[in-house]
């Protein structure tokens, strides 16, 4: 073998490796870390399990239903249900965190592991679509149980779940209202974001890494193209009155995950009053519901869209 054979084939050997050790690295980021749910949800709510389907697959959730005592207003004889969606590497059991005030304001909650998280079916490459789909199997599954209202239904996601949530909205999804709790805005804020959790470098992992998920999850760049939250907003959200679904975007500035900025840069984006949004002041990723001013602005955006 001459020299430029030996160096061709030692060259193509090492793109080779390199080409399989990137694979391996965008295969395991699609596989989220599966958390173990609590065997009981700790809820002052009367509960019980719920199994559903998406796409084929097995999905387990919870409904809770609040308990009407005699100093409560007079219960109403179908609830208003939220629908509350977790985000990546999460299950329903996290999500339980938004559960007491909601109940206590007399709504029933239906939460739910998606894909591959939690007790739910697992799939071979989890996506943010896969959590569009999920959402809205939800919604059609929280619609079906009896003693909900299937007129008066919302969605709560936090992080990938509001991002699903709000894809939803161009499929059908059909609510009183959405509201996303630190949700990112840009496919790319999840990889940076992502990336930085495993401490690998952006560059070129961030070009890379999406390629490999887009083809094992069979998502055509056209699917990819339309899974825009801006354009998605322009064209759904906004008042009842128009026909369109109202909005509410919450984000902790001390959100150190999924920055802050994503929902900043967006609320410049959009025309005024299409989504309503909200800043608290809470540290971390998963904690915007500490700050006193995240229930005085949900609880009155769901009276309002959800009791009427």
């Amino acid at each position: 073998m001459s020299f430029v054979s030996w160096l061709a084939a030692g060259s193509a050997g090492i793109v080779g490796a390199l080409t399989a050790f990137v694979w391996k690295i965008g295969a395991k980021s699609q596989q989220p870390r599966v958390v173990a749910n609590a065997e009981v949800p700790e809820v002052e709510a009367d509960w019980r399990e719920v199994l559903f389907t998406s796409s084929g697959s097995v999905m387990k959730g919870w409904l809770l239903l609040p308990r009407f005592g005699a100093d409560s207003r007079e219960p109403e004889k179908l609830l208003p249900a939220v629908v509350v969606a977790h985000g990546w590497g999460s299950n329903r059991t996290r999500v339980l965190r938004y559960a007491h005030p909601l109940y206590k304001a007399g709504y029933a909650i239906f939460m739910y592991d998606a894909r591959s998280h939690g007790e739910s079916g697992a799939i071979k490459a989890p996506s943010a679509l896969m959590f569009r789909d999920d959402v809205l199997a939800a919604v059609a599954a929280a619609r079906g149980i009896g003693g909900i209202d299937p007129e008066r239904v919302s969605v709560l996601g936090h992080s990938l779940g509001g991002f699903g949530s709000l894809l939803a909205l161009d499929h059908g999804l059909k609510v009183r209202s959405v509201i996303t709790d630190s949700m990112p805005v840009r496919f790319e804020t999840m990889m940076e974001a992502e990336l930085k959790r495993k401490k690998m470098p952006f560059f070129p992992l961030a070009y890379l890494i999406p390629q490999i998920w887009l083809w094992r999850a069979g998502i055509t760049r056209k699917q990819f193209r339309a899974a825009n939250i801006p354009e998605v907003l322009g064209r759904r959200a906004g008042s009842a009155r128009d026909g369109r679904t109202p909005v509410l975007m919450i984000h902790s500035d001390g959100d150190d995950y999924i920055p802050a900025a994503d929902l900043h840069r967006l609320k410049e984006q959009l025309p005024a009053k299409s989504v309503t949004t909200l800043f608290v002041s809470t540290p971390g990723h998963s904690s915007s519901e500490r700050d006193p001013a995240f229930w005085d602005r949900v609880l009155p955006f769901l009276e309002k869209t959800l009791r009427v």
